[in-house]
């Protein structure tokens, strides 16, 4: 039996912290002593980190705690038996559940134990009685028993996995091998930035140029900048954001000095197929034949592909020479400093300008580095005004000075400062627009 779970749920951002990978959601008296402790024991073997909650005396509400850890849980499995829907814990948990699967985009695999899902979906048998019983103990509170109706319906209709006429140790073995699959999938995320200052609305635009949503067009759009303006941050941010709607993805770092290496394009064009066909590192023995696999094997595949640092058209023209080598759906991102070098590429749909920092953006990522908090230290503010002037919005500037002067006293600063030619912005004596005290 296949699985399939929502993989588009996975949450966008690497620099969440989850401090599980699962939580069990159950009726104590259904399973705890049986398929949810053989599910549990399978899950902690195979180096699952897995939350389940062993408290037999529970309270009216749900706890902070348990709260607290549903919502620090990557996957939510749901354990949907007879006695499910008599729990008001139970419900509150689902409920929870389901919330952060919408607002954090966690992934949700319900488990049907011995019930009909449509048992679930249309609250029938065991379930419906439960719910008389719900409707006449909060009869002041009908809004609540609704939630927790249209929770259940949500869950069933959900992709899951009917355990009834199934070996169970087979079916365990089954749930343990796509939770590791999901795990895995998340890894492929790559690492953004440690103060993602301004990334967000950037991530928007681009994304309303990509139009994902329409899945019978595919296109190419650049992101140029110039070095240090943050294009390849953005351009991972976007491929976090939308890898899991695809078939096959590949982000391409470095394009420029890897394609420089002996036989760097050949290199490129299998890192290119390996990825999304997880096949083979070496499929390609020279670049003609790398364009010719790629366009026959991807071309009924919608893939996202991402081509960071390009520099010659040679490169674009060997690794995504037309959209029409990629199936529909398909969304190529090539990130560059050359303009000049997408408009000769006449394949490339939309152009994105990556502008620099605004000056509060900026102080903020200065803050974060030099002092691992949003807002400067009041006691610097001369000084900062002149750091934030001299790196004129430009991430990389802001990071690597605010890392190099934090620590350090005001003396250091200026001295610092007074090397980076901060002394030239003092002598004209021309301040920030905008006053840094407020921040205080």
């Amino acid at each position: 039996m296949a699985f399939i779970g929502d993989s588009s749920s996975f949450s966008s951002s690497v620099t969440r912290q989850w401090a599980h990978d699962v939580f069990l959601s159950f009726r104590g008296e259904d399973t705890r002593n049986n398929f949810t402790a053989h599910l549990y024991a399978a899950l902690c073997q195979n180096g699952i980190n897995t939350y389940i909650d062993n408290d037999l005396q529970r309270g009216e509400n749900i706890s902070p705690a348990l709260l607290k850890a549903i919502e620090k849980s990557r996957i939510s499995v749901i354990v949907l038996s007879q006695n499910y829907a008599s729990s008001s814990w139970c419900l509150d948990e689902l409920s929870k559940i389901l919330e952060c699967k919408e607002r954090k985009r966690q992934i949700v695999l319900p488990l049907f134990y011995k019930v009909d899902p449509s048992e679930v979906r249309y609250q029938k048998n065991s379930f419906e009685k439960a719910f008389v019983k719900h409707e006449e103990r909060f009869k002041d509170d009908q809004i609540k028993v609704q939630r927790w109706k249209t929770a259940l319906t949500q869950v069933a209709n959900l992709s899951g996995c009917d355990l009834r006429n199934r070996n169970e140790h087979d079916f365990i073995q089954e749930i343990i091998e796509w939770v590791n699959l999901m795990l895995v999938k998340e890894t492929t995320y790559l690492q953004v930035a440690q103060y993602p200052v301004g990334i967000e609305s950037r991530v928007q635009d681009v994304k309303a140029l990509l139009d994902i949503k329409n899945k019978d067009n595919k296109c190419m759009v650049g992101i140029i900048g110039t070095g240090g303006i943050g294009k390849t941050t953005l351009a991972k941010a976007i491929y976090n954001s939308i890898t899991s709607q695809f078939e096959g993805s590949c982000f391409l770092e470095n394009i420029r000095e890897n394609s420089s290496q002996k036989n760097g394009l050949v290199n490129l064009q299998n890192k290119l197929l390996s990825k999304i066909l997880r096949g083979s590192s070496q499929m390609v023995d020279n670049v003609d034949q790398g364009v010719t696999l790629i366009e026959k094997r991807l071309h009924l595949k919608m893939i996202l592909l991402v081509l960071d640092d390009v520099d010659e058209l040679v490169q674009l023209e060997r690794l995504a020479g037309k959209i029409d080598w990629f199936g529909l759906g398909s969304r190529i991102i090539i990130t560059t400093r050359n303009k000049h070098l997408l408009r000769a590429h006449d394949r490339v749909d939309s152009i994105y300008h990556v502008n620099g920092l605004g000056k509060y953006e900026a102080l903020q990522l200065f803050s974060w580095n030099a002092f691992k908090s949003d807002k400067p230290n009041g006691n610097y503010v001369e000084v900062i005004e002149d750091a934030i002037r001299y790196c004129g919005g430009l991430p990389l500037a802001l990071i690597v000075l605010g890392s190099t002067l934090k620590g350090r006293d005001i003396l250091y600063w200026k001295s610092k400062l007074d090397e980076t030619s901060c002394r030239i912005c003092s002598r004209n004596d021309r301040r920030l627009s905008f006053p840094l005290r407020q921040w205080y």
